[in-house]
């Protein structure tokens, strides 16, 4: 018998509504039609997602089925439409087919047809924790070597760690090793041999192994903590050192190319248009695409660029 910490309780996780509404519409197809998929359980689990992955086809399958009726219907709606401004019937069938077998078959692809829809949402969600719990493991590391000098046990450290929301995914993910020796009696080497297998992160899940290894061979897990720190350290000192020079270089592009080259075109092109008699028009016409669409897009493209690599840091 495992006994809660004071003021713990079990915690019913249920499923969402869409899920519930997903398995009794789909879930006895979906049982039938597919079998186990080591591939999918993993990436559910590493992505956080609370579903078994019959029940996450389940949904795939009433989401995809309602995508199919509601092109058939916005068909329909088109053909009738089209029908009443006199339309030739061989346009409205055109019209109907692509309506209608597009987003049918891009629903179809996207949701279960292929391994890109169906396990590429979860891995895709996996591999944004795994990029959120690197970004935190350094300062995570800190605060648990911080811990390891005064003596605290590791399961007392990764239980005092889950309580740390400003390390966010790290944080989470100490909370499950916390889970796994609180209430379900699991010792701590095994909760985080268990953990190390389910984290989306290679270094936190390299850092997890080595406090296996070192406990069990019989090393001590205080120097081991502390050169752990001063790594993550200096890999995020690399890091910012690398975003730094491709921010620079981005800097230095921006003005090329979104500064400079228009300003100097659209010079040439007034002057061109002042000058010439025949062809001012086309001139003007060009002067209009540069200043109204090539700057804005250029200078979006650059704050996409930007946007994206922060996130991705």
């Amino acid at each position: 018998m495992v006994k809660l910490p004071k003021g713990a309780k079990p915690v019913n996780v249920s499923l969402p509504p869409k899920a519930q509404v997903a398995w009794r519409m789909f879930g006895k197809f979906v049982q039938a039609r597919t079998g186990s998929d080591p591939e999918l359980e993993d990436n559910l689990l590493k992505a956080h997602i609370r579903l078994r992955p019959e029940e996450y086809l389940a949904v795939a399958w009433m989401n995809t089925t309602f995508a199919a009726v509601g092109a058939v219907v916005a068909a329909f709606v088109a053909a009738l439409f089209l029908l009443i401004l006199s339309i030739p019937i061989v346009t409205l069938l055109f019209i109907f087919a692509i309506v209608a077998a597009l987003p049918i078959f891009f629903s179809y692809m996207y949701a279960f047809g292929l391994p890109v829809g169906y396990h590429g949402k979860p891995a895709g969600m996996a591999k944004k924790r795994g990029h959120k719990i690197d970004k935190r493991i350094s300062g995570a590391m800190s605060f648990i070597s911080a811990m390891s000098s005064a003596d605290v046990p590791v399961d007392v450290i990764f239980k005092e760690l889950s309580k740390q929301t400003i390390y966010g995914e790290v944080a989470k993910e100490a909370e499950w090793i916390t889970r796994d020796t609180e209430l379900l009696g699991l010792d701590i080497l095994t909760a985080l041999r268990k953990a190390a297998q389910r984290s989306p992160s290679s270094k936190f899940s390299d850092f997890l192994q080595g406090v296996v290894t070192t406990s069990t061979s019989g090393g001590q897990l205080k120097p081991y903590f502390l050169s752990k720190a001063e790594q993550f350290e200096k890999e995020d000192r690399l890091e910012m050192r690398k975003k730094m020079e491709t921010l620079g270089m981005l800097a230095e592009s921006f003005v090329t190319v979104v500064v400079a080259f228009p300003l100097f075109l659209v010079v040439i092109m007034a002057i061109m248009a002042l000058i010439s008699k025949t062809g001012s028009g086309f001139v003007v016409l060009l002067l209009y695409v540069v200043v109204a669409l090539m700057i804005p897009m250029s200078q979006f493209g650059f704050i996409f660029v930007i946007w994206n690599m922060e996130q991705e840091g």
